[in-house]
């Protein structure tokens, strides 16, 4: 299966990439059949030079793409479509995020409840009985 990836390049905790199409099974770092383009993610303005017609040609054959160069080529317009999940998240790290969601919400429930209560009840003026 072929598809298209980024391969880091660049100084230490100063990255940059190369889009790439290579073999899924490959190492990013081993030989890769054809370089698309390089994006630097620091550089906000010039950062993405992609080949978009030779970009379109192999997903036009079939070359699938990694997550995070689907969102990229949505964003600059090349690929249709919506933008995918690129963030994995453990199954631990999962739960604790559903833990502070849940602790929050109860939080909140208390809050309107309190203010509920809060607001006193309105009173009834009785009329005299004649």
């Amino acid at each position: 299966m072929i598809t298209i990836r980024l391969q880091r390049v660049g100084k230490a905790k100063h990255a940059s990439y190369r889009l790439i199409v290579s073999d899924k099974t490959k190492d990013t770092h081993d030989k890769y059949v054809e370089l698309l383009g390089t994006y630097n993610p620091h550089d906000k303005e010039t950062g993405i030079k992609f080949l978009a017609d030779r970009i379109k040609y192999w997903l036009s054959v079939g070359a699938s793409t990694s997550n995070t160069v689907n969102n990229l080529l949505v964003k600059i317009g090349i690929s249709t479509g919506k933008k995918k999940k690129s963030v994995y998240l453990s199954k631990s790290r999962q739960a604790k995020i559903e833990e502070k969601k849940k602790a929050s919400a109860a939080v909140s429930a208390k809050a309107t409840s309190a203010e509920a209560a809060a607001v006193p009840a309105e009173t009834k003026t009785e009329t005299p009985a004649v």
